[in-house]
């Protein structure tokens, strides 16, 4: 990756979504809602408790999208993270 976060700012890819519910019936582009899931790819060097590889929960309005290299990024405050799925 040739970006890397500074201070406590983390990376996040955001997970795959859903294409079916889990009775079969298909979502469509317009119903979706983005996920608030998502996996870290860098952590900056104040990032205490956040490692690249956590997969995390985060606030719904959190972060600033970017793309890099055809990926749909976030970048976030180590505060806007929920919590780390285990």
């Amino acid at each position: 990756m040739g970006l890397k976060p500074l201070h406590d700012r983390v990376i996040v890819r955001r997970t795959e979504e859903q294409e079916t519910t889990a009775g079969g019936i298909i979502i469509p582009d317009s119903a979706k809602e983005k996920p608030q899931g998502g996996e870290i790819l860098a952590a900056g060097p104040e990032c205490k408790t956040l490692k690249a590889g956590n997969s995390v929960l985060f606030a719904k309005y959190a972060g600033t999208e970017f793309s890099m290299d055809g990926d749909e990024l976030l970048i976030m405050r180590e505060d806007d993270i929920l919590g780390v799925f285990e």
